[in-house]
């Protein structure tokens, strides 16, 4: 899925969101008198599809079994993972075996010689998550697979070409809403980036390239992160050209979004739902202040918060505030889906957890779900977003 591109505004005002166009080069071979270039994408595209039809395969299976009393609240999020298997499809060299029967010879090569699915050291993240989706015969297990491929798609993040990159952190966050819609709550933890291995993915489908895996860039590691933020500490190196920008679009985002739990928080019962506003108004705080140090140490001029913002809507009661957290969020999972595309390999992870705690946090006020949180599909239907005042 090629990443389209456009103006991400969050309501209560904010900037354009980076736009980075990132060129990709690989090492092409003559066929036919015409140069042909290698997709530097299709190791990870194969791992991604593999992953997704074990997943397929272990709905079917609960489906059919213990979950069958469930099958109306199990059918959406299968069908939500035939988008992700199809997204991931797209650009691999010929078509991708129907889900029937592909899940197993995908997950083969992973099970042999697993005792079990915890992963080991060193272990494939998504030859790991692949087997244990193989295993799955009850929703809670079903729940646990889906958050182990949620965590196997942040791996492959520092291997991944700017706009795959992106699709895998929306997927990631896709993923972390089925498991919590499953009843696993146990927080999306990112592993380390995929091992090198000198086997080449099949181009016919997944069978047997789970453990096939593409080289992180030299020197990706996650880096530090501010304490409980999920965003990365602040830099005293320059920034790439265009993520200063795109780290702008966040600031602005965050700005407005404190603005904006502000608002929220005024409006709510002294309840479970205002003691919910205060964590997201801390959180929204954290990350603001962290893009803020992180631009400054770079050289950069944080931008500064507007004087007031323009709300999308009037704000009277506690529906409103809650719709207006729901709105405030699921414009933020935009701004990080253009993040996670312009930040280097090595700070994805961090854009893209931030993308997948906006997702669950819309989600948690009420926000309708999409398959692809953080791409510009979901919010293609969205209010008008506001500019700021003063």
């Amino acid at each position: 899925m090629q990443r389209r591109r456009r103006r991400t505004t969050l309501a209560l005002g904010l900037l354009a969101a980076a736009t980075v166009l990132t060129a990709c080069t690989s090492s092409g071979h003559k066929d036919g008198g015409e140069q042909r270039q290698a997709d530097p994408d299709l190791p990870v595209r194969t791992r991604a599809v593999a992953a997704t039809d074990a997943l397929l395969a272990a709905y079917d299976t609960v489906i059919a079994g213990p979950g069958a009393g469930r099958a109306g609240e199990l059918q959406p999020l299968r069908a939500e993972l035939l988008r992700h298997r199809a997204a991931f499809a797209e650009g691999l060299p010929s078509a991708a075996p129907t889900v029937a029967g592909s899940a197993t010879g995908s997950t083969a090569g992973a099970t042999a010689g697993s005792s079990g699915p915890a992963a080991t050291a060193g272990a494939d993240p998504t030859a790991t998550a692949t087997a244990a989706a193989a295993a799955v015969t009850t929703v809670a297990e079903l729940g646990a697979a889906e958050r182990r491929t949620a965590e196997a798609r942040l791996a492959d993040l520092p291997a991944a070409s700017p706009d795959l990159a992106r699709l895998l952190a929306s997927v990631s966050a896709s993923d972390a809403l089925h498991a919590v819609a499953l009843g696993d709550t146990t927080p999306v933890t990112a592993g380390a980036p995929a091992p090198a291995a000198s086997a080449t993915a099949s181009p016919s489908g997944p069978t047997g390239t789970a453990a096939s895996t593409a080289a992180s860039p030299a020197g990706s590691t996650a880096p530090a992160t501010a304490p409980g933020t999920g965003t990365p500490a602040a830099s005293a190196t320059a920034l790439p050209d265009g993520t200063a920008t795109a780290l702008q679009s966040a600031l602005a985002a965050e700005h407005a979004a404190v603005y904006g739990y502000g608002v929220v928080g005024a409006k709510l019962p002294d309840d479970q739902q205002r003691t919910d506003a205060r964590t997201a108004f801390a959180t929204h705080e954290a990350r603001r202040d962290t893009w803020r140090r992180l631009l400054a140490g770079s050289g950069a001029t944080p931008g500064a918060a507007a004087a007031g913002y323009q709300l999308p809507f009037a704000v009277a009661d506690a529906a409103g505030a809650a719709r207006l957290a729901a709105h405030i969020e699921a414009r933020l999972t935009d701004v990080y889906g253009e993040l996670v595309a312009a930040l280097p390999a090595d700070r994805r992870v961090t854009a893209a957890e931030a993308l997948r705690g906006t997702a669950l946090q819309a989600r948690r006020w009420g926000s309708a779900g999409t398959a692809f949180p953080g791409l510009p599909e979901a919010a293609a239907t969205d209010s008008p977003a506001p500019t700021p005042t003063g």
